[in-house]
């Protein structure tokens, strides 16, 4: 029988409340067993359960269990997902782990394309790892909304870029989410001179056909670090080709703002700094559907700092910061500082903008800055009273960044008190004026 170990129980909760602690383990749940986390999410939904518990010495208990439908039981896993995390069987030519120098820490390399980190992450998968079996699993217990990765939906050329024979005949397995009315987000990695252009029309027009259940689909341009020896010749886009790709997008959010009153298709951020343009209003964002791939990241930001400024009144504190950012964001940051002074006139908020030297100059995101290029562009600056950097910058939940530096060793190296900034332009400008506790 599988057994599930579980780390920690939630204060307050049915598992609390039974006497489940972390370091037992999950046998089965009404006499069934528990394969991963879709059987588990779904057999806990009834109101009316058996679960068999064994304790850390060893011993069993069998727990009746009622509650309300829907309620959960409390239960933290040592696995999320309750299972191994399957590997990614491509080989991508846009694929960004692969551009990774050697030396670096073991799960920065490793590959997911699972279905179930897709439910519960927002991670992107292929499909190409998917049996009908996971189909029939997502369809029955409704495990939406799945987020795919399509890049092209031409079979043909999909096969080529992802590097596996099988990537074409993947993409009928959309036609059965869609015939199940499973929710579904999409994304297309966008390489110049292969899946752009008309490339980029025709898959257009194939995922169009997918809405409603298809609620959004974002367009990215590929990320080229420096260390691309031996693997696919790709080229960076200029403003040009971001003009190109900006108009092509705009036509068709026209047609589904007529046709099913959403943008459907989103370009990522970038574009528009590429291009030299504004992003767009809040409302054509369509709910921020797909921040996880900057769609929609730089609007957010600034509505939540304008709408937290207007709150508070103006002062005559003193305070000087700086913060750190990527080449994107920068400007951006520069505007809200200036912005703030209007307020604030005696705050000084300096922003540094880092080049992506570990990576190369193409990379121009906060989150792949790494802590030897803070220290390297920083150590002669002044940085006032504390440095401000973005949560992206770290592993989740840590305080360690790409190149395994930890926060207070820079801290040291530095010589300055170092502030982690929530996703959140509130948090930003609360960080900015000294915390928190001085906004209320």
């Amino acid at each position: 029988m599988k057994k599930h170990k579980i780390l920690s129980v939630d204060p307050d909760s049915i598992a609390e409340e039974m006497g489940i602690e972390g370091g037992d383990y999950l046998l089965s749940i009404n006499d069934e067993p528990v394969e991963d986390i879709f059987d588990y999410r779904f057999m806990t939904n009834e109101e009316e359960l058996t679960v068999l518990i064994e304790k850390a010495d060893g011993e069993e208990w069998e727990l009746d269990i009622e509650k309300d439908f829907d309620e959960p039981l409390g239960i933290n896993f040592e696995k999320g997902i309750m299972d191994e995390y399957r590997h990614c069987a491509n080989r991508c030519i846009f694929c960004f782990i692969d551009q990774m120098p050697k030396g670096m820490r073991e799960t920065l390399y490793f590959k997911d394309d699972d279905s179930r980190l897709s439910f519960l992450q927002g991670n992107y998968v292929t499909l190409t790892n998917m049996s009908e079996r996971d189909i029939d699993r997502i369809i029955k217990f409704r495990l939406e909304p799945i987020n795919i990765s399509f890049q092209t939906m031409n079979p043909e050329l999909r096969c080529k870029m992802l590097n596996n024979r099988f990537a074409g005949d993947a993409l009928k397995k959309v036609d059965r989410l869609y015939e199940n009315r499973i929710l579904m987000n999409g994304q297309i990695v966008l390489c110049k001179n292969i899946n752009d252009g008309k490339e980029l029309e025709y898959s257009f027009r194939k995922l169009y056909k997918y809405l409603p259940y298809l609620q959004s689909v974002s367009v990215v341009p590929v990320g080229l670090s420096k260390f691309r020896e031996g693997l696919y010749p790709l080229q960076p886009f200029d403003k040009q080709d971001a003009l190109a790709v900006l108009n092509l997008i705009h036509q068709w959010q026209e047609k589904a703002m007529a046709e099913y009153q959403t943008h459907f298709v989103h370009a990522g951020d970038e574009w528009y700094f590429l291009a030299e343009q504004e992003v767009p209003r809040e409302e054509n964002y369509d709910g921020y559907l797909q921040l996880e791939n900057g769609v929609g990241m730089v609007r957010l930001l600034l509505e939540e700092f304008f709408e937290a400024l207007d709150q508070i009144p103006g002062d005559l504190r003193k305070r000087s910061v700086s913060m750190a950012a990527g080449v994107l964001i920068a400007p951006v940051l520069k505007l809200l500082v200036s912005e703030l002074k209007e307020k604030f006139p005696k705050v000084k908020a300096s922003v540094y903008e880092i080049k992506n030297e570990f990576f190369g100059e193409r990379i121009t995101v906060s989150g792949l800055i790494t802590g030897q290029d803070l220290e390297n562009q920083l150590k002669e600056r002044n940085l006032g009273e504390e440095l401000l950097i973005t949560e992206h910058m770290l592993r989740s939940g840590e305080d360690v960044f790409l190149d395994d530096y930890h926060v207070k060793d820079l801290e040291k190296t530095l010589q300055v008190p170092i502030k982690v900034v929530k996703s959140s332009g509130a948090d930003l400008l609360w960080k900015i004026l000294g915390g928190e506790e001085e906004m209320r």
